[in-house]
Protein backbone atom coordinates (compact mmCIF):
# COMPACT_ATOMS: atom_id res chain seq x y z
CA UNK A 1 0.00 0.00 0.00
CA UNK A 2 1.77 3.13 -1.24
CA UNK A 3 0.21 6.85 0.20
CA UNK A 4 1.31 9.71 -0.80
CA UNK A 5 0.57 12.86 1.80
CA UNK A 6 -0.12 16.24 0.01
CA UNK A 7 -0.19 19.13 2.11
CA UNK A 8 1.78 21.35 4.83
CA UNK A 9 -0.46 20.91 8.17
CA UNK A 10 2.69 20.40 10.43
CA UNK A 11 2.29 17.92 13.02
CA UNK A 12 -1.06 16.62 12.05
CA UNK A 13 -0.09 14.76 8.82
CA UNK A 14 3.06 13.49 11.03
CA UNK A 15 0.49 11.52 12.81
CA UNK A 16 -1.39 11.01 10.01
CA UNK A 17 2.02 9.34 8.24
CA UNK A 18 3.10 7.04 11.85
CA UNK A 19 -0.87 5.72 11.44
CA UNK A 20 -0.29 5.00 8.09
CA UNK A 21 3.14 3.33 8.32
CA UNK A 22 1.58 1.39 11.37
CA UNK A 23 -0.85 -0.20 9.24
CA UNK A 24 1.80 -1.49 6.60
CA UNK A 25 1.54 1.86 3.91
CA UNK A 26 4.74 2.96 2.17
CA UNK A 27 4.46 7.05 2.79
CA UNK A 28 5.50 9.99 0.64
CA UNK A 29 5.17 13.06 1.37
CA UNK A 30 4.77 16.34 -1.63
CA UNK A 31 4.11 20.39 -0.19
CA UNK A 32 1.80 21.14 -3.21
CA UNK A 33 0.29 19.90 -6.50
CA UNK A 34 3.81 20.08 -8.37
CA UNK A 35 5.20 18.14 -5.87
CA UNK A 36 2.79 15.37 -5.90
CA UNK A 37 2.75 15.01 -9.60
CA UNK A 38 6.42 14.67 -9.65
CA UNK A 39 6.21 12.62 -7.06
CA UNK A 40 3.44 10.49 -9.15
CA UNK A 41 5.84 10.60 -12.54
CA UNK A 42 8.88 10.02 -11.25
CA UNK A 43 7.90 6.04 -10.67
CA UNK A 44 7.39 5.94 -6.94
CA UNK A 45 3.63 6.15 -7.43
CA UNK A 46 0.76 5.90 -4.81
CA UNK A 47 -2.77 3.66 -4.22
CA UNK A 48 -3.80 7.00 -2.16
CA UNK A 49 -3.42 10.13 -2.32
CA UNK A 50 -4.55 12.21 1.26
CA UNK A 51 -4.85 15.64 0.41
CA UNK A 52 -4.71 18.67 2.64
CA UNK A 53 -8.45 19.98 1.81
CA UNK A 54 -6.87 23.87 1.87
CA UNK A 55 -5.08 23.22 -1.16
CA UNK A 56 -7.11 22.95 -4.74
CA UNK A 57 -8.29 19.60 -4.91
CA UNK A 58 -9.91 20.23 -8.12
CA UNK A 59 -6.89 21.30 -10.13
CA UNK A 60 -5.47 18.41 -8.49
CA UNK A 61 -7.75 15.75 -9.94
CA UNK A 62 -7.83 17.49 -13.47
CA UNK A 63 -3.66 17.13 -13.44
CA UNK A 64 -4.11 13.78 -12.69
CA UNK A 65 -7.26 13.24 -15.46
CA UNK A 66 -5.05 14.91 -17.97
CA UNK A 67 -1.79 12.61 -17.24
CA UNK A 68 -3.89 9.22 -17.17
CA UNK A 69 -2.89 9.15 -13.76
CA UNK A 70 -5.50 7.18 -11.51
CA UNK A 71 -5.47 7.12 -8.05
CA UNK A 72 -8.06 7.67 -5.06
CA UNK A 73 -7.79 11.28 -3.27
CA UNK A 74 -8.87 11.72 0.15
CA UNK A 75 -9.04 15.11 1.67
CA UNK A 76 -8.19 15.72 5.14
CA UNK A 77 -8.23 19.03 7.33
CA UNK A 78 -8.36 20.21 10.49
CA UNK A 79 -11.60 20.98 10.78
CA UNK A 80 -15.04 18.87 10.73
CA UNK A 81 -16.60 21.73 8.23
CA UNK A 82 -19.18 20.03 6.72
CA UNK A 83 -19.10 22.29 3.81
CA UNK A 84 -14.96 21.91 3.36
CA UNK A 85 -15.96 18.38 3.07
CA UNK A 86 -18.92 18.70 0.86
CA UNK A 87 -16.89 20.93 -1.44
CA UNK A 88 -14.24 18.48 -1.44
CA UNK A 89 -16.16 15.72 -2.73
CA UNK A 90 -17.66 17.60 -5.25
CA UNK A 91 -14.26 18.19 -6.58
CA UNK A 92 -13.39 14.66 -6.88
CA UNK A 93 -12.23 13.40 -3.48
CA UNK A 94 -13.33 9.92 -2.10
CA UNK A 95 -13.71 10.55 1.25
CA UNK A 96 -13.36 13.59 4.03
CA UNK A 97 -11.10 12.92 6.97
CA UNK A 98 -11.08 15.28 9.66
CA UNK A 99 -7.47 15.94 11.47
CA UNK A 100 -5.99 15.01 14.22
CA UNK A 101 -6.98 11.65 12.50
CA UNK A 102 -8.46 8.84 14.00
CA UNK A 103 -6.02 5.38 14.03
CA UNK A 104 -9.39 2.98 13.46
CA UNK A 105 -10.65 5.43 10.51
CA UNK A 106 -6.92 5.90 8.82
CA UNK A 107 -6.66 2.06 9.05
CA UNK A 108 -10.26 1.32 7.65
CA UNK A 109 -9.60 3.91 4.58
CA UNK A 110 -6.62 2.15 4.43
CA UNK A 111 -7.79 -1.15 4.18
CA UNK A 112 -10.24 -0.40 1.85
CA UNK A 113 -8.41 1.06 -0.63
CA UNK A 114 -5.60 -2.06 -0.57
CA UNK A 115 -8.85 -4.35 -0.63
CA UNK A 116 -7.25 -6.13 1.75
CA UNK A 117 -9.80 -8.23 2.40
CA UNK A 118 -9.67 -10.06 -0.99
CA UNK A 119 -8.51 -13.58 0.64
CA UNK A 120 -8.14 -16.90 -0.74
CA UNK A 121 -11.11 -18.80 0.74
CA UNK A 122 -11.24 -22.19 -0.58
CA UNK A 123 -11.89 -25.71 0.91
CA UNK A 124 -12.77 -27.59 -2.46
CA UNK A 125 -9.92 -29.86 -3.59
CA UNK A 126 -9.78 -28.41 -7.13
CA UNK A 127 -8.96 -25.66 -5.74
CA UNK A 128 -6.79 -27.05 -3.04
CA UNK A 129 -3.95 -28.06 -6.24
CA UNK A 130 -3.94 -24.98 -7.96
CA UNK A 131 -3.28 -23.19 -4.85
CA UNK A 132 -0.34 -26.13 -3.53
CA UNK A 133 1.28 -25.16 -6.96
CA UNK A 134 1.05 -21.16 -6.68
CA UNK A 135 2.62 -21.89 -3.03
CA UNK A 136 5.45 -24.28 -4.73
CA UNK A 137 6.34 -21.74 -7.59
CA UNK A 138 5.72 -18.58 -5.58
CA UNK A 139 9.78 -18.11 -4.48
CA UNK A 140 10.78 -18.23 -8.24
CA UNK A 141 10.95 -15.46 -10.88
CA UNK A 142 9.64 -17.87 -13.78
CA UNK A 143 6.90 -15.89 -15.09
CA UNK A 144 3.52 -17.00 -14.48
CA UNK A 145 0.03 -16.86 -16.65
CA UNK A 146 -3.21 -17.76 -14.80
CA UNK A 147 -6.06 -18.41 -16.70
CA UNK A 148 -9.62 -18.90 -15.96
CA UNK A 149 -13.35 -17.25 -16.48
CA UNK A 150 -14.18 -14.07 -15.66
CA UNK A 151 -14.58 -13.39 -12.00
CA UNK A 152 -13.04 -16.69 -10.95
CA UNK A 153 -10.13 -14.38 -8.35
CA UNK A 154 -7.22 -14.45 -11.22
CA UNK A 155 -5.61 -11.25 -9.98
CA UNK A 156 -6.43 -12.30 -6.09
CA UNK A 157 -4.22 -14.95 -6.77
CA UNK A 158 -1.66 -12.97 -8.79
CA UNK A 159 -1.43 -11.01 -5.10
CA UNK A 160 -0.71 -14.08 -3.12
CA UNK A 161 1.97 -15.25 -5.15
CA UNK A 162 3.29 -11.62 -5.02
CA UNK A 163 3.02 -11.68 -1.06
CA UNK A 164 4.56 -15.13 -0.92
CA UNK A 165 7.76 -14.51 -3.73
CA UNK A 166 10.96 -12.64 -2.18
CA UNK A 167 9.78 -9.59 -4.22
CA UNK A 168 6.81 -9.49 -1.58
CA UNK A 169 8.13 -6.16 0.49
CA UNK A 170 8.53 -4.66 -3.11
CA UNK A 171 5.80 -3.11 -5.19
CA UNK A 172 2.67 -5.07 -6.84
CA UNK A 173 1.92 -3.18 -9.57
CA UNK A 174 -1.24 -4.36 -11.32
CA UNK A 175 -2.21 -2.77 -15.52
CA UNK A 176 -5.70 -3.73 -17.04
CA UNK A 177 -4.88 -4.29 -20.57
CA UNK A 178 -7.99 -4.29 -21.83
CA UNK A 179 -9.16 -0.85 -19.85
CA UNK A 180 -6.54 1.09 -21.57
CA UNK A 181 -6.60 1.84 -25.58
CA UNK A 182 -4.44 0.72 -27.58
CA UNK A 183 -2.60 4.32 -27.97
CA UNK A 184 -2.41 4.90 -24.34
CA UNK A 185 -1.46 1.43 -23.03
CA UNK A 186 2.44 1.69 -24.34
CA UNK A 187 2.91 5.08 -22.40
CA UNK A 188 1.25 3.27 -19.63
CA UNK A 189 3.52 0.11 -19.60
CA UNK A 190 6.65 1.95 -21.00
CA UNK A 191 6.80 5.59 -19.81
CA UNK A 192 7.40 8.73 -22.23
CA UNK A 193 9.49 11.48 -22.34
CA UNK A 194 8.58 14.76 -22.52
CA UNK A 195 7.28 16.36 -26.09
CA UNK A 196 6.90 12.48 -26.83
CA UNK A 197 3.32 13.44 -28.07
CA UNK A 198 0.46 15.44 -28.14
CA UNK A 199 -0.18 16.27 -24.32
CA UNK A 200 3.28 14.97 -22.89
CA UNK A 201 4.18 17.47 -20.47
CA UNK A 202 7.02 15.99 -18.60
CA UNK A 203 8.75 13.00 -18.03
CA UNK A 204 6.49 9.79 -17.02
CA UNK A 205 7.51 6.64 -15.56
CA UNK A 206 5.81 3.70 -16.77
CA UNK A 207 4.67 0.97 -14.82
CA UNK A 208 7.50 -1.45 -15.74
CA UNK A 209 9.83 1.27 -14.01
CA UNK A 210 7.35 1.58 -11.13
CA UNK A 211 7.46 -2.01 -10.74
CA UNK A 212 11.12 -2.61 -10.51
CA UNK A 213 12.20 -5.03 -7.70
CA UNK A 214 8.47 -6.41 -7.46
CA UNK A 215 5.98 -7.70 -9.61
CA UNK A 216 4.11 -6.48 -13.03
CA UNK A 217 0.70 -7.73 -13.04
CA UNK A 218 -0.39 -7.72 -17.07
CA UNK A 219 -4.20 -8.00 -16.76
CA UNK A 220 -6.35 -9.55 -19.50
CA UNK A 221 -3.52 -9.56 -21.54
CA UNK A 222 -5.05 -11.58 -24.25
CA UNK A 223 -6.68 -8.00 -25.64
CA UNK A 224 -3.34 -6.01 -26.11
CA UNK A 225 -2.53 -5.29 -29.82
CA UNK A 226 0.04 -7.77 -31.34
CA UNK A 227 2.21 -4.97 -32.18
CA UNK A 228 2.61 -3.81 -28.91
CA UNK A 229 3.57 -7.38 -27.83
CA UNK A 230 6.59 -7.85 -29.95
CA UNK A 231 7.48 -4.69 -27.85
CA UNK A 232 6.60 -6.38 -24.54
CA UNK A 233 8.28 -9.68 -25.53
CA UNK A 234 11.26 -7.48 -25.91
CA UNK A 235 11.38 -6.02 -22.44
CA UNK A 236 10.71 -9.90 -20.77
CA UNK A 237 13.54 -11.41 -23.11
CA UNK A 238 16.47 -8.33 -22.44
CA UNK A 239 15.05 -6.55 -19.32
CA UNK A 240 15.14 -3.36 -20.49
CA UNK A 241 12.50 -1.00 -21.91
CA UNK A 242 12.89 2.47 -24.05
CA UNK A 243 10.31 4.63 -23.09
CA UNK A 244 7.88 6.66 -25.43
CA UNK A 245 10.80 9.31 -26.78
CA UNK A 246 13.66 7.97 -25.39
CA UNK A 247 16.79 7.87 -26.46
CA UNK A 248 18.07 4.96 -24.87
CA UNK A 249 17.38 1.70 -22.84
CA UNK A 250 16.00 2.02 -19.42
CA UNK A 251 17.04 -1.35 -17.42
CA UNK A 252 14.18 -2.96 -15.44
CA UNK A 253 14.47 -5.61 -12.60
CA UNK A 254 10.65 -7.33 -12.62
CA UNK A 255 8.40 -10.32 -12.18
CA UNK A 256 5.89 -10.66 -14.95
CA UNK A 257 2.16 -12.58 -13.81
CA UNK A 258 -0.48 -11.75 -16.42
CA UNK A 259 -3.47 -13.11 -16.17
CA UNK A 260 -6.48 -14.29 -19.68
CA UNK A 261 -9.87 -15.26 -19.30
CA UNK A 262 -9.59 -16.78 -23.45
CA UNK A 263 -7.55 -19.70 -24.60
CA UNK A 264 -4.65 -18.19 -25.75
CA UNK A 265 -3.30 -21.22 -27.89
CA UNK A 266 -6.94 -20.21 -30.08
CA UNK A 267 -5.45 -16.45 -30.24
CA UNK A 268 -2.02 -17.32 -31.50
CA UNK A 269 -3.83 -20.26 -34.19
CA UNK A 270 -6.02 -16.67 -34.80
CA UNK A 271 -3.20 -14.55 -35.18
CA UNK A 272 -3.76 -12.25 -32.60
CA UNK A 273 -1.53 -13.35 -30.00
CA UNK A 274 1.98 -13.64 -30.47
CA UNK A 275 3.07 -17.85 -29.71
CA UNK A 276 6.67 -16.78 -28.66
CA UNK A 277 5.20 -14.18 -25.78
CA UNK A 278 3.10 -16.94 -24.68
CA UNK A 279 6.21 -19.19 -24.04
CA UNK A 280 7.62 -16.29 -22.44
CA UNK A 281 4.82 -15.72 -20.40
CA UNK A 282 3.42 -19.51 -19.89
CA UNK A 283 6.68 -20.69 -17.87
CA UNK A 284 4.09 -21.80 -15.05
CA UNK A 285 0.23 -21.68 -16.13
CA UNK A 286 -2.05 -21.87 -12.76
CA UNK A 287 -5.41 -22.66 -14.17
CA UNK A 288 -8.41 -21.66 -11.75
CA UNK A 289 -11.31 -24.14 -12.76
CA UNK A 290 -14.81 -22.15 -12.51
CA UNK A 291 -16.63 -21.98 -9.44
CA UNK A 292 -18.92 -24.60 -10.85
CA UNK A 293 -16.26 -27.00 -10.50
CA UNK A 294 -15.88 -26.52 -7.08
CA UNK A 295 -18.77 -27.17 -5.67
CA UNK A 296 -16.90 -26.93 -2.06
CA UNK A 297 -16.03 -23.79 -2.32
CA UNK A 298 -19.40 -22.46 -3.11
CA UNK A 299 -20.73 -21.99 0.67
CA UNK A 300 -17.10 -21.79 2.37
CA UNK A 301 -16.97 -18.61 -0.06
CA UNK A 302 -20.81 -17.67 0.82
CA UNK A 303 -20.15 -17.64 4.43
CA UNK A 304 -16.79 -15.36 3.81
CA UNK A 305 -19.14 -13.12 2.30
CA UNK A 306 -21.67 -13.09 4.62
CA UNK A 307 -19.61 -11.83 7.21
CA UNK A 308 -17.51 -9.46 5.46
CA UNK A 309 -20.59 -7.45 4.19
CA UNK A 310 -22.47 -7.81 7.60
CA UNK A 311 -19.32 -6.09 9.21
CA UNK A 312 -19.30 -3.36 6.75
CA UNK A 313 -23.32 -2.50 6.45
CA UNK A 314 -23.35 -2.70 10.61
CA UNK A 315 -25.95 -5.18 10.40
CA UNK A 316 -26.34 -8.28 12.29
CA UNK A 317 -24.31 -11.87 11.10
CA UNK A 318 -27.09 -14.13 10.56
CA UNK A 319 -26.64 -17.50 9.81
CA UNK A 320 -27.22 -19.02 6.03
CA UNK A 321 -30.63 -21.35 6.21
CA UNK A 322 -30.57 -24.87 5.04
CA UNK A 323 -32.78 -23.98 1.87
CA UNK A 324 -30.70 -20.73 1.33
CA UNK A 325 -27.61 -23.29 0.89
CA UNK A 326 -29.04 -25.66 -1.35
CA UNK A 327 -30.02 -22.95 -3.19
CA UNK A 328 -27.04 -21.28 -3.36
CA UNK A 329 -25.44 -24.95 -4.38
CA UNK A 330 -27.85 -25.74 -7.43
CA UNK A 331 -26.85 -22.60 -9.10
CA UNK A 332 -24.18 -22.84 -12.01
CA UNK A 333 -22.60 -18.96 -11.18
CA UNK A 334 -21.93 -18.34 -14.37
CA UNK A 335 -20.19 -14.86 -12.94
CA UNK A 336 -18.16 -17.30 -10.92
CA UNK A 337 -16.94 -15.56 -7.47
CA UNK A 338 -17.54 -12.40 -8.64
CA UNK A 339 -21.39 -12.83 -8.84
CA UNK A 340 -21.19 -14.84 -5.53
CA UNK A 341 -19.81 -12.24 -3.92
CA UNK A 342 -22.53 -9.78 -5.26
CA UNK A 343 -25.24 -12.38 -4.27
CA UNK A 344 -24.60 -12.65 -1.00
CA UNK A 345 -24.15 -8.72 -0.36
CA UNK A 346 -27.71 -8.53 -1.78
CA UNK A 347 -28.73 -10.99 0.74
CA UNK A 348 -27.03 -9.75 3.77
CA UNK A 349 -28.72 -6.18 2.77
CA UNK A 350 -32.38 -7.67 2.53
CA UNK A 351 -32.45 -11.17 5.14
CA UNK A 352 -34.67 -10.12 7.67
CA UNK A 353 -35.24 -12.63 10.82
CA UNK A 354 -32.97 -14.85 12.50
CA UNK A 355 -31.33 -16.51 9.40
CA UNK A 356 -30.71 -15.59 5.48
CA UNK A 357 -33.59 -17.24 3.43
CA UNK A 358 -33.70 -18.27 0.37
CA UNK A 359 -35.77 -15.21 -0.46
CA UNK A 360 -33.02 -13.29 0.30
CA UNK A 361 -30.83 -15.03 -2.47
CA UNK A 362 -31.72 -13.02 -4.99
CA UNK A 363 -30.89 -11.42 -8.35
CA UNK A 364 -30.09 -8.20 -9.43
CA UNK A 365 -33.61 -7.75 -10.89
CA UNK A 366 -34.97 -8.64 -7.65
CA UNK A 367 -36.33 -12.19 -8.14
CA UNK A 368 -35.44 -15.14 -6.49
CA UNK A 369 -32.40 -17.21 -7.79
CA UNK A 370 -33.90 -20.37 -7.80
CA UNK A 371 -36.59 -19.48 -9.26
CA UNK A 372 -35.48 -16.75 -12.25
CA UNK A 373 -36.55 -17.62 -15.55
CA UNK A 374 -34.41 -18.60 -18.17
CA UNK A 375 -35.00 -17.71 -21.83
CA UNK A 376 -36.21 -21.17 -23.30
CA UNK A 377 -34.15 -21.00 -26.25
CA UNK A 378 -31.36 -20.37 -23.78
CA UNK A 379 -32.63 -23.18 -21.27
CA UNK A 380 -32.96 -25.88 -24.60
CA UNK A 381 -29.70 -25.21 -26.13
CA UNK A 382 -27.80 -25.73 -22.46
CA UNK A 383 -30.06 -28.60 -21.68
CA UNK A 384 -29.04 -30.16 -25.40
CA UNK A 385 -25.20 -29.38 -24.84
CA UNK A 386 -24.96 -30.99 -21.29
CA UNK A 387 -26.59 -34.14 -22.86
CA UNK A 388 -24.27 -34.51 -25.60
CA UNK A 389 -21.67 -33.95 -23.54
CA UNK A 390 -22.79 -36.54 -21.39
CA UNK A 391 -23.18 -38.99 -24.22
CA UNK A 392 -19.52 -38.66 -25.37
CA UNK A 393 -18.32 -39.46 -21.74
CA UNK A 394 -16.34 -43.06 -21.61
CA UNK A 395 -16.17 -43.40 -25.66
CA UNK A 396 -12.96 -43.23 -27.30
CA UNK A 397 -12.21 -40.77 -29.80
CA UNK A 398 -12.19 -43.56 -32.45
CA UNK A 399 -15.66 -44.12 -31.78
CA UNK A 400 -17.14 -40.61 -31.79
CA UNK A 401 -15.13 -39.62 -35.19
CA UNK A 402 -16.54 -42.79 -36.76
CA UNK A 403 -20.44 -42.12 -35.86
CA UNK A 404 -19.97 -38.40 -36.76
CA UNK A 405 -18.78 -39.41 -40.29
CA UNK A 406 -21.34 -41.90 -40.93
CA UNK A 407 -23.87 -39.50 -39.15
CA UNK A 408 -22.92 -36.44 -41.71
CA UNK A 409 -22.89 -38.74 -44.81
CA UNK A 410 -26.52 -40.11 -43.99
CA UNK A 411 -27.71 -36.84 -43.84
CA UNK A 412 -25.63 -36.08 -47.16
CA UNK A 413 -27.91 -38.40 -48.51
CA UNK A 414 -24.45 -40.44 -49.46
CA UNK A 415 -22.71 -37.97 -51.08
CA UNK A 416 -19.22 -38.34 -50.67
CA UNK A 417 -18.12 -34.93 -51.53
CA UNK A 418 -21.08 -33.07 -49.97
CA UNK A 419 -19.95 -34.89 -46.48
CA UNK A 420 -16.40 -34.26 -46.82
CA UNK A 421 -16.80 -30.72 -47.46
CA UNK A 422 -18.83 -30.57 -44.41
CA UNK A 423 -16.60 -32.57 -42.11
CA UNK A 424 -13.52 -30.15 -43.33
CA UNK A 425 -11.37 -33.25 -44.77
CA UNK A 426 -10.46 -34.54 -48.13
CA UNK A 427 -12.71 -37.08 -50.19
CA UNK A 428 -9.54 -39.33 -50.24
CA UNK A 429 -9.65 -39.14 -46.42
CA UNK A 430 -13.24 -39.75 -46.22
CA UNK A 431 -13.37 -43.19 -48.54
CA UNK A 432 -9.80 -44.24 -46.49
CA UNK A 433 -11.79 -44.06 -43.39
CA UNK A 434 -15.26 -45.39 -45.11
CA UNK A 435 -13.13 -48.77 -46.40
CA UNK A 436 -11.67 -48.91 -42.91
CA UNK A 437 -15.16 -49.33 -41.24
CA UNK A 438 -16.90 -51.54 -43.94
CA UNK A 439 -13.62 -53.93 -43.60
CA UNK A 440 -15.12 -53.69 -39.62
CA UNK A 441 -18.36 -54.64 -40.88
CA UNK A 442 -20.22 -52.04 -40.39
CA UNK A 443 -23.00 -50.62 -42.71
CA UNK A 444 -22.01 -47.81 -45.23
CA UNK A 445 -24.45 -45.65 -46.66
CA UNK A 446 -24.77 -46.25 -50.84
CA UNK A 447 -22.44 -43.61 -53.03
CA UNK A 448 -25.20 -40.83 -53.68
CA UNK A 449 -28.09 -42.49 -53.69
CA UNK A 450 -31.20 -41.17 -51.59
CA UNK A 451 -32.47 -44.64 -50.98
CA UNK A 452 -32.98 -47.07 -47.92
CA UNK A 453 -30.08 -48.69 -46.70
CA UNK A 454 -29.95 -50.33 -43.15
CA UNK A 455 -29.65 -47.84 -40.26
CA UNK A 456 -26.21 -47.99 -38.43
CA UNK A 457 -26.01 -48.48 -34.97
CA UNK A 458 -24.90 -45.78 -33.13
CA UNK A 459 -21.85 -48.07 -31.78
CA UNK A 460 -19.95 -47.25 -28.10
CA UNK A 461 -23.54 -45.67 -26.94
Amino acid sequence: MRLLIVGTLKGQLTTATKIAMENGATVTHAEDHEQAMRVLRGGKGADLLLVDVALDIRDLVLRLEAEHIHAPIVACGITNDARAAVAAIHAGAKEYIPLPPDPELIAAVLAAVANDSRELVYRDEAMAKVIKLAQQIAGSDASVMITGESGTGKEVLARYVHTRSARAKRPFISINCAAIPEHLLESELFGHEKGAFTGAVARRIGKFEEATGGTLLLDEISEMDVRLQSKLLRAIQERVIDRVGGTKPVPVDIRIIATSNRNLGEAVREGTFREDLLFRLNVVNLKIPPLRERPADILELAQHFVKKYAEANGVPLRPISAEARRVLSGNRWQGNVRELENTMHRAVLMAHGDEIGADAIITPDGDRLDLAKTAPAVAHATMAAEQVTRALVGRTVADVERDLILETLKHCLGNRTHAANILGISIRTLRNKLNEYADGGIPIPPAGTPGEYPRMPMMGA
